[in-house]
């Protein structure tokens, strides 16, 4: 006789995960006792008519996982399991704030800025670099080159400072810009918000099976394109109160690896864990909460892209073994619908429809696919 306890591990990637060493970060472990004086074969009776265990990753590198134990011993479970749906998605979520309705594509200036940053950086490093080793290079003969001065004002400076920092400049100027670009086309967009598509669905939503549904907009514009669709299914950020409960830490002390020290806003209203620093998303406006650009999941899988159809379309379902939702503190899989409308000289607009999949019936186990944390390198037409 022991006790029966549902168990959540997670390690959950946090912002621009390539900086951290998956293997070195700790585990946040969630347990919920299930039932207590009962034997192996009641625990095993029992469990069948749960949602089934599942692993996304592995425990040397990110990893989401739910398992039923006993007295500390992990049950193998090779049968059926019931495949309701049993964690209900509360109406005022971060699925309900973040990731249904409307959203816009950010503007592409914002990745390329990035791009150029990097560049901009080298070269500074660069000409310090040179700078530095003037002095040693003159004593053996080697020509000096950008080493003279050039006053502003009452200051002297070197002439490859006149050169090295309009360059650094310039992918600042160019975020400035997409900001209030985007700025200016989320106001105008909020002024014209087009009409909400009605959306049929035609069968049960179950994770492994093809998505069929007849998408109709009753209002379109005259520069809207082609319409396509995908589903697709991710990991939403833990809570962070329940990350710092798992690791046994209160709420405003000393985090564990991977996570920043506490900042306002965000955290306090259950948006993210905290780890993006404001950096996750451009500019959005504070008309609407949880902004119009879409923030990616950084455990995220979709489906092959389709055309919206006049009348059903099917959806092939995404690649791998993938449970259906959840929504706990720690453990949060979440399904959505993406219809892309391409526009014509304007990015593409997105309606996210969020999905209730049921489980499978018997024990999944997948890849842990880690996406980029910022949503302009994010867009569904990218991860193709």
């Amino acid at each position: 006789m022991g006790k029966l306890f549902l168990e959540e591990r997670i390690k959950y990637p946090p912002f621009e995960s390539y900086r951290f060493k998956p293997e070195l970060l700790p585990i946040a472990i969630g347990k919920t006792e299930i039932a207590s004086d009962i034997s192996e074969s009641e625990a095993y009776e029992k469990i069948r008519n749960l949602p089934p265990p599942f692993r996304i990753g592995h425990k040397s590198s990110w990893l989401v996982e739910r398992r039923y134990t006993l007295d500390n011993d992990t049950l193998k479970l090779d049968e059926n399991h019931a495949q309701e749906m049993l964690e209900a998605v509360p109406k005022e979520s971060v699925v309900s704030k973040q990731r249904t309705g409307w959203y816009l594509t950010p503007n592409v200036v914002h990745k390329q800025a990035r791009k150029i940053m990097n560049f901009s950086v080298s070269v500074l490093l660069i000409a310090l670099t040179y700078l530095f080793l003037e002095p040693i290079l003159s004593v053996w003969g080697v020509p000096s080159i950008g080493t003279g001065r050039v006053r502003f004002g009452l200051l002297d400076y070197p002439v490859l400072a006149v050169i090295v920092v309009p360059i650094l400049f310039v992918p600042i100027i160019m975020r400035v810009t997409a900001n209030f670009s985007d700025l200016i086309k989320q106001r105008r967009f909020l002024k014209s918000q087009p009409k909400n598509p009605e959306i049929v669905f035609h069968s049960e939503s179950t994770s492994g099976e093809d998505l069929v549904a007849t998408i109709n907009f009753p209002e379109t514009k005259e520069n809207w394109k082609n319409m396509s669709v995908l589903w697709r299914v991710g990991v939403l950020p833990p809570s962070r109160d329940a990350l710092m409960g798992a690791f046994g830490r209160e709420s405003d002390s000393q985090p564990p690896p991977g996570l920043t020290t506490e900042l306002p806003h965000h955290w306090s209203v259950d948006l993210d864990d905290g780890t993006g620093g404001g950096e996750d998303s451009p500019m959005q406006t504070t008309e609407i909460k949880g902004g119009l650009f879409l923030r990616p999941m950084r455990i995220m899988q979709q489906s092959e892209i389709v055309d919206v159809e006049s009348g059903k379309t099917t959806i092939t379902p995404p690649k791998g073994d993938w449970p259906g939702t959840i929504f706990s503190p720690l453990i949060r899989i979440h399904w959505e619908m993406v219809v892309i409308i391409e526009r014509e000289n304007l990015p593409e607009l997105l309606w996210v429809q969020p999905l209730k999949v049921k489980h499978p019936s018997l024990f999944c186990v997948t890849e842990a696919i880690v996406n980029s944390g910022r949503t302009e390198t994010n867009h569904p037409l990218s991860l193709k």
